[in-house]
Parts: C-alpha cells; structure tokens; sequence
C-alpha cells in the first residue's frame, strides 16, 4: 500500500513538474531577452529577473484559484489579449531604444519596478488560467504554486545568463532582437487563444 501512494506522489509531482516547466517557458524566452538587452550582467539582475517571474507565476495560480468561480469567463475571454499587449508595448519600446542614436551606458531602467512589473504580469497570465482549472479539478493549490514559482524562477535565472553570453558582443543589435522575441511570444500567446477558440 505505501509503494502504490509513494507512486501515486511521484507521478503527481512529475505531472506538476511538467506544468510549472510549460508555465515557466515564456518567463525564460523573455529572460533571454533580458539578457540579450543587457551591457553589463550583475547578480541583482539575476536574482531579480527570478524573484520577479518566479514570485508571480507562483501568485497566479493562487489567485485563480480562490476567484475561479466568479471570474473564470472573463479571463479565459481576454486572458491572451492582455499578455500580447503587454509583451508588444515592452518590446516596441526595446526596439525603439535600440534603433535611437542614444545609447544608454548602463540599462540598469531594463530592470525598473514598472518594467518588471509588466513582464511578470505578461509572462504570468497563463498560470492564472490554470490556477481556475486546479480549483475545478479539486488540486492542492498551495504546494503546486510554489513548485511552479521555483521552477520558473530557477528558468528565467538560467535565461537571462544564456541571453547575456549571446548578446554581450553585440549591443544594440541584441536588444532589437530582444525586443522581436517579446513581440513573437505575446503572438504567439495570442495565436495560440485565437485558433484554439
């Protein structure tokens, strides 16, 4: 009986782990535009790219949960046009920064409060929604959460450092690509809702 619930767990737990790891792919391609945009890499930036997506993608969840019954209509309606805005506006403005004449010595503002504000919110949209199916499907929210929020967090750590090694050598040309890989995933995010409705 304890060798069927131990296999019982385990599978759980992978399953989850497949979710947080599909939940987490979007915080880690924008982690790796982070990097891409960034001249000079610190450890706060590391650390506050996954304390950023990592805390938000573990919030979602939770608060799809406790509002699934009022508000699961509403965002399984716009859910996808939020995160496509979001992620255009923040990449356009990537973009234009790296078309401008200007250059920045340091882009300590890529790591703003409102910057990563944003993102978080973009890149976590999706975990909402699945927050409102673990509520229906009865799944313990609070342990789930966190294992999405920590895989997410190791991720996008693991991102913005494969982005920088890229990027470093080429500046301004990295943030504009930067910049498209932000407009691409809030497409495809939009795609994705679209032909599936």
């Amino acid at each position: 009986m304890w060798f069927q619930n131990l296999i019982f767990v385990y599978m759980n737990f992978t399953e989850l782990l497949l979710i947080a790891i599909g939940l987490s792919m979007d915080a880690f391609a924008v982690s790796i535009g982070k990097g891409l945009s960034v001249q000079t890499l610190r450890p706060r930036h590391t650390l506050a790219v996954g304390l950023w997506f990592g805390l938000f993608q573990a919030l979602m969840p939770i608060i799809g949960y406790l509002l699934a019954a009022h508000f699961s209509g509403i965002v399984a309606a716009f859910d996808h046009w939020i995160a496509f805005v979001l992620l255009g506006c923040i990449g356009a403005n990537m973009i234009r920064e790296a078309c401008s004449e200007e250059e920045d010595e340091v882009h300590t503002n890529d790591f703003a409060v409102r910057t990563m504000l944003l993102l978080a919110i973009a890149t976590s949209i999706d975990a909402l929604a699945v927050g409102i199916s673990f509520a229906f499907l009865g799944v313990e929210i609070w342990n789930s959460a966190a294992v999405i929020g920590l895989t997410t967090c190791l991720l996008s750590m693991v991102g913005i450092r494969i982005g920088y090694h890229f990027g470093a050598r080429y500046k301004s040309k990295a943030e504009l690509l930067g910049g498209a890989i932000l407009i691409l995933i809030g497409l495809k995010i939009l795609a994705e809702h679209t032909l599936t409705a």
